[in-house]
């Protein structure tokens, strides 16, 4: 496993919509590898392909129990992942990005989401989740759709200045 260059916002790729995998071989095992090493050492709880320069559509995510810090957290990985389903209700959170250090902005996401797609080998998966894991899979799922989460932000800041002082 290799960890990888994460791309900071400046690049193209991030602004495109990724390529549906077709093929499910080694080369799709080796990238979800080097992307899990990639986000684990970030450190980071969620990362998309393009954010290492690769215009696919796959995601890793990685997080525990919100309400029980003891549950060891869970590994997903997707690939050709896409949202089918959402709650009417969204919440406003705080979002950063691997790919936009240094700041931070105020974000609407649906609080719940189900998300279909597929593993690594290529069989179908649907997931339904919620909270914080639902706000990660839906920036994750935008990476892969050329979106930041700063086209979504009500305000951005960077959290070393006084709050008062946004961008």
């Amino acid at each position: 496993m290799t960890i990888r260059t994460i791309y900071p916002y400046t690049e193209h790729v991030l602004r495109q919509k990724a390529q549906p995998v077709e093929v499910f071989d080694k080369a799709l095992q080796i990238l979800v590898d080097d992307m899990i090493e990639t986000m684990r050492a970030a450190p980071g709880v969620g990362l998309a392909a393009p954010q290492i320069g690769v215009s696919q559509r796959v995601i890793v995510v990685e997080f525990g129990n919100e309400d029980d810090e003891t549950i060891p957290e869970q590994l997903y990985v997707l690939v050709n992942p896409e949202i089918v389903k959402q709650s009417e209700e969204s919440v406003v959170g705080i979002e950063g990005c691997l790919s936009v250090p240094g700041f931070a902005g105020e974000v609407a996401r649906a609080q719940v989401v189900t998300v279909k797609g597929q593993d690594v080998f290529g069989k179908k998966v649907k997931i339904r989740v919620q909270g914080w894991l639902a706000r990660i899979f839906q920036h994750e799922i935008d990476h892969i759709n050329g979106m930041l989460y700063t086209d979504r932000a009500e305000q951005i800041w960077q959290p070393d200045l006084d709050e008062d002082e946004t961008i």
